[in-house]
């Protein structure tokens, strides 16, 4: 067993051995580069944002709710800065700060300030408090659980015979993936009555998928599963044949797969599009592709990061365009770019809040909604008590006819297992999130699998589709991921082979 080090490999010194590490120019470059922007950065992430949200007008309490709200904002936002900063690329991490600071720090002191959320408060403003003061804590185990991972070093066997190497993509099994994915989605298109379907409204999606019979009042297993299959498999197999194509010259060369990833490429835009997908899916797409395409673009990731705040609080709340068909929509009416903040999408506080007044009536369900979510491909015709989504519950009992409305990860835990529960699990998520962003940092190295690398797929998707974890509901997130999950043992193999996978 050999400890696996975060540093770059080291270079042999030409005309001779192994040398001492040169220190790369790019770097360097970035390294003077970076310490020009840290100061702007931070303090338009943690000072200028915050303030200017604190000058809009609006009837809100300057409470400690409202304190406290502003310290989680300010928080999140040095994370995410760092993460922005960091001279390693923490995929995972970089995402969660992102969602954290956008949709638990900056949404909702807006609506802290305005005095408006999008969905309402139905239990004591003491509610709200502790929510805002469990998120924080929340955080705080979160980076507690990351620096516990990086105490920690990786370790991986090496040499020896009957030993396995890291996952690579078997190059069989990676063509039956090609051809699941094609007769996957064949089916689904088909199924809902042909690709112009895909191209009109998510409204006309639901409607076709309810006209086929694949669902039913008591249970969605059938519309959840026709959906994950029809999209999944078609989305990991062209981040394989992505990532062969970017990794590979060889690949490059050949024919068969660049005609291969054309045709994926074609059935992702009728499947995967913006226009039948909620916007959290394709996030995920549009994530996973990015980090997929550009796997050591240290440029590419901390773009990604930057410009997702702002893409998230300017043109987020107005992508709901195709939910509805033309007379079903109805634009936002704002006067200022903070309004659609306090008025649309971003209830995660707000109903963690209310999720604590539910819990408080009726108390804690100890590990029955999170089984719920595990066993979520069981139909209710068979297990005629399984529980239904954290945010149709709270819903329910909030007397509210709209009940697709989020329950943050934070939530998921609290109603199951209270403040210990909840940060006890973000401690985890924190610790796995830190080991798996070192493990694909290694993935992508020169040294790495090659490209075949089942993780260099794996974390980029799981970071885009971290988005649809923390909104939750959990019941309604863990489908797709474990039919993902599906797929990558599907194609997985662990033998330490010269190839290492297809090139």
């Amino acid at each position: 067993m050999t400890s696996v080090q975060e540093s770059a490999p080291s270079a042999p010194v030409r005309g001779g051995g192994p040398g001492p590490l040169q220190p790369p120019a790019r770097p360097m470059a970035w390294a003077m580069l970076s310490r020009a922007l840290a100061v702007p950065l931070i303090l338009g992430l943690v000072c200028f944002l915050p303030a200017v949200i604190a000058a809009q007008p609006g009837t809100g309490v300057r409470d400690s709710g409202y304190w406290l709200q502003l310290a989680l904002t300010c928080y999140a936002g040095a994370r995410l800065a760092t993460m922005i900063l960091s001279t390693r690329r923490r995929l995972l991490q970089g995402v969660f700060w992102m969602f954290v600071y956008i949709a638990m720090g900056v949404a909702p002191f807006a609506q802290a300030v305005i005095g408006q959320t999008p969905t309402p408060l139905v239990g004591p403003r003491s509610d709200l408090v502790t929510a805002v003061a469990m998120i924080l804590v929340g955080c705080a185990a979160f980076d507690l659980g990351a620096l516990l991972a990086s105490r920690r070093p990786l370790r991986r066997r090496t040499g020896g015979r009957g030993t396995t190497g890291p996952a690579t993509a078997h190059p069989v099994r990676l063509r039956l993936l090609v051809l699941l994915a094609f007769a996957a989605s064949t089916y689904y298109v088909l199924k809902l009555g042909g690709p112009a379907v895909f191209f009109s409204s998510r409204q006309e999606i639901s409607a076709s998928v309810a006209a086929s019979g694949v669902a039913s009042t008591e249970s969605n297993v059938g519309s959840a599963f026709l959906k994950g299959f029809g999209t999944v498999p078609a989305l990991l197999a062209l981040l394989f044949y992505t990532r062969r194509l970017v990794t590979s010259r060889r690949a490059r060369r050949s024919p068969s797969t660049v005609l291969v990833w054309t045709g994926l490429a074609l059935l992702n835009i009728v499947v995967n599009n913006p226009v039948s997908n909620a916007r959290y899916w394709f996030l995920t797409v549009l994530v996973s592709l990015l980090f997929t395409a550009f796997p050591s673009s240290a440029a590419m990731y901390r773009s990604v990061l930057a410009t997702g705040v702002v893409g998230a609080l300017v043109l987020f709340p107005y992508a709901d365009r195709f939910r509805y068909d033309d007379e079903g929509y109805r634009p936002v009416q704002s006067a200022s770019v903070f309004e659609p903040l306090a008025t649309k999408d971003y209830d995660q506080t707000v109903m963690f809040a209310n999720t604590i007044s539910w819990v408080d009536t009726r108390g804690h369900t100890y590990g029955r909604q999170l089984a719920g979510s595990g066993l979520f491909f069981v139909p209710r015709a068979v297990w005629s008590g399984k529980p239904e989504d954290t945010g149709v519950r709270v819903g329910q009992w909030m007397g509210m006819n709209m009940t697709n409305l989020s329950a943050p990860l934070w939530t998921e835990f609290w109603v199951d297992f209270g403040p210990a529960g909840m940060a006890g699990g973000l401690a985890l998520i924190g610790y796995a999130a830190a080991r798996t962003d070192r493990r694909y940092a290694l993935a992508v190295s020169r040294d790495g699998p090659g490209p075949g690398s089942v993780l260099a797929i794996a974390a980029p998707l799981i970071a885009g589709y971290t988005f649809i974890l923390l909104r939750g509901p959990l019941l309604q997130s863990v489908g797709k991921l474990a039919i993902a999950a599906l797929c990558l043992l599907l194609v997985s193999s662990f033998r330490d082979r010269k190839g290492r996978g297809p090139h």
